[in-house]
């Protein structure tokens, strides 16, 4: 089968066309900018550089596709509205588009649990909960207006969408969640915010191309299924402080003990967000406040609509996840 990843030279992107070789399907990954051949270019996916934002999908790599996949994304939380707008709300427009001017009949959208951020906790939250509406995360804001757009677009017999919403993505390669807390404890700069109880859904890598795989695999078994978004998770939240604790215990480092209030953590992330506006500085702000409630607060979500509609379920738990990731983890 002819798929397309876009976003296919990043974390998630890259490892689901890794798999999606693995199965042998004729990959072809759409990236902003194509790296020179090296083991970033995996043998046997056909590369194409492509901006989204700016125009759709030439035609000429549409030919003969029977889904795509669409990974790419501006994530973060540095930079402003015009950038996330059009990077994940326009591209995606792009995308859409090309899928409907050319006939492709499948598309699979990554997205992310934080389309639902309120600024409030989340306990085992369900597809119910409602779309971000404020501009506290840009991210957050663009991600949803496209995840609509996506299940907007279904229409069966035409084109079959459906969304997934992995939540903080972990694993071997991953250039910014793990990488960048061990970073910070080393440097002295990572504080407990909050009481340091609140729990959340990590979520490996390979479990989450792994929910790529049964979307892909729903839609080609079923002309109807799609027009719905699905929480994709292992299933076992943790106690955030007391399992990053344990990884630094894993990997050579002290017990982190500094914390700060989460009153004061999100104050001080709304004053850092303006100085950073203002100032036109480049990277993101030490604390926001969307990172103030994300790492004081309970957020962690259900999967039993996507095993139920998708026959997903985690091919590995957190234990067996982490004793595979803590080679990498170690040589940071």
């Amino acid at each position: 089968m002819r798929v397309i990843v876009t976003g296919g030279t990043g974390f998630i992107g890259g490892s689901l066309v890794k798999k999606l070789l693995g199965q042998g399907h004729d990959v072809q990954v759409i990236a902003r900018t194509v790296p020179p051949p090296d083991d970033k270019n995996l043998e046997g996916a056909v590369y194409h550089s492509c901006d989204l934002s700016a125009r759709q999908i030439p035609p000429s790599i549409l030919s003969g596709v029977d889904l795509i996949f669409h990974v790419a994304a501006k994530a973060g939380v540095a930079g402003t509205y015009s950038s996330y707008h059009s990077a994940n709300y326009q591209a995606t427009l792009n995308v859409l588009e090309s899928c409907l001017s050319t006939g492709i009949p499948r598309l699979v959208y990554t997205s992310t649990p934080s389309v639902t951020f309120s600024g409030k906790p989340i306990r085992a939250g369900t597809e119910s909960l409602p779309y971000a509406k404020d501009k506290v995360s840009y991210y957050s804001l663009t991600k949803a207006m496209a995840e609509k757009a996506v299940l907007e677009a279904h229409d069966p017999g035409k084109l079959q969408t459906l969304a997934l919403r992995p939540h903080l993505v972990w694993g071997e390669g991953d250039p910014h969640l793990l990488p960048r807390v061990i970073s910070r404890h080393k440097e002295g700069k990572l504080k407990i915010v909050g009481d340091g109880k609140n729990q959340v859904d990590l979520t490996h890598v390979d479990n989450v191309c792994h929910a790529h795989l049964c979307a892909m695999k729903t839609l080609l078994g079923d002309e109807s299924a799609g027009g719905k978004a699905y929480f994709i998770s292992q299933d076992e939240p943790v106690r955030l402080w007391p399992w990053l604790n344990h990884l630094f215990a894993e990997i050579g480092l002290p017990p982190l003990e500094k914390s700060i209030g989460f009153g004061k953590a999100h104050f001080a992330g709304l004053v850092l967000e303006k100085i950073w506006r203002l100032l036109r500085f480049r990277g993101d702000p030490p604390m926001t406040r969307f990172v103030a409630c994300q790492l004081a607060h309970d957020h962690w979500f259900s999967p039993q609509a996507a095993k139920a509609d998708l026959g997903y379920e985690p091919i590995a738990n957190m234990e067996q996840c982490l004793e595979k990731s803590l080679p990498w983890l170690r040589n940071l």
